[in-house]
């Protein structure tokens, strides 16, 4: 029942821990984790690269088509022009119902081959336009198979230059990285964690003797060693080095899938080149042909019919060179995505953690 007394009571204090990595498991984790960040990199690395391969193989299949369809056409008329000299020719009796026949198969033969070239263009606008985030609606540029030129040096190098060039092998390069850093993380986990702590605090009645009153402050020092965790440490570590093995098999298989990419591109266009000189050869030859029956036809030394057959011959070379031409330059295409595509020389996408 005394007189009571009110007073007020002012504190501050300061708290901070600090953890010794000296075993090294944060270190290893932040070098995880950066590992992941390059991982991540080189995925978009390697979708932009698939993604304009995609843009260039299909920009070169509708040249190719456009020419296709145009020689096709050529060839058709010269056919039915043909097919208009035989069937004078049954009615005057100068040849047999068969020949006729034999040269009406021909050509719906030929008119049969052009709707799925027009389909197949369709399509592959269609596709293109996809590629390059456009309705189908929208005006694709037009690219001539003629415009088009093979480089004069491909970039073949060695396979050490090889592994530091394709996006996908450096990420499984990335992961690998990452999974023996995990290693390390799970053995600073068996280890001793020790932990620095410190506190400062201060007491007053007062505001303005709150910094200059009572002090108490305190350090200390924690060691934490995991005992009985029932072997979980222990397991979590072993799979951590069966992660980074099934880590390295994936490393590996795709150091070998990539080889087998650039050997495979590499006699792909090879074998083009042989069959495109072919295909030239032959088509000089049908040209040169198509020529001397001219000469001759205006001379008279031959018949119409057959300067039309030269003229046959010659567009069907001319078709087939079209598409061994069309199969090099996307052979050609296909190598560069296997040899890296050359992402390295675009400074947008280079960053002083994976420049070279």
């Amino acid at each position: 029942n005394g007189p009571s007394t009110v007073f007020n009571s002012f504190n501050a204090s300061i708290n901070a821990t600090y953890v010794l990595d000296l075993f090294g498991g944060a270190r290893r984790g932040i070098e995880a984790l950066q590992a992941e960040v390059r991982y991540q990199q080189y995925q978009l690395l390697a979708a932009y690269l698939t993604l304009t391969t995609n843009i260039t193989t299909t920009a070169i299949t509708i040249a190719s088509l456009k020419a296709q369809i145009k020689a096709t056409e050529t060839l058709l008329q010269a056919q039915i022009n043909q097919l208009n000299i035989l069937k004078k020719q049954f009615t005057l009796g100068g040849i047999s119902r068969s020949n006729l026949l034999t040269q009406e198969t021909l050509v719906e033969q030929t008119r049969a081959t052009l709707p799925p070239l027009m389909l197949q263009l369709a399509q592959n606008r269609h596709a293109l336009s996809v590629l390059l985030g456009w309705p189908t609606s929208h005006p694709l540029p037009e690219l001539d198979l003629n415009q088009l030129h093979l480089p004069s040096v491909l970039p073949v190098s060695l396979p050490a230059c090889l592994v530091q060039m394709r996006p996908d092998i450096q990420s499984a390069m990335a992961l690998l990285h990452a999974a023996s850093a995990q290693i390390g993380v799970a053995t600073a986990q068996l280890l001793p964690q020790i932990t620095l702590t410190g506190n400062m605090q201060w007491n007053a009645l007062t505001i303005g003797e709150l910094f200059s009153g009572n002090r108490i402050w305190s350090m200390g020092t924690t060691i934490l060693q995991p005992i009985f965790r029932g072997g979980a440490l222990l397991a979590n570590r072993r799979a951590s080095i069966a992660a980074y093995q099934q880590a390295f098999f994936q490393y590996q298989q795709t150091l070998l899938v990539a080889f087998q990419n650039v050997a495979d591109s590499l006699r792909a266009v090879e074998n083009d080149a042989k069959t495109l000189r072919a295909q030239r050869r032959a088509e000089i030859a049908a040209k040169s042909s198509l020529l001397l029956s001219e000469s001759q036809f205006r001379l008279g030394g031959v018949s119409y019919l057959i300067l039309l057959n030269a003229q046959q011959q010659y567009l069907s070379t001319q078709l087939n060179r079209i598409r061994a031409e069309s199969s090099r330059f996307a052979d050609t295409a296909v190598l560069f995505q296997a040899l890296g595509g050359g992402w390295w020389h675009d400074i947008k996408h280079c960053t002083a953690k994976i420049c070279c």
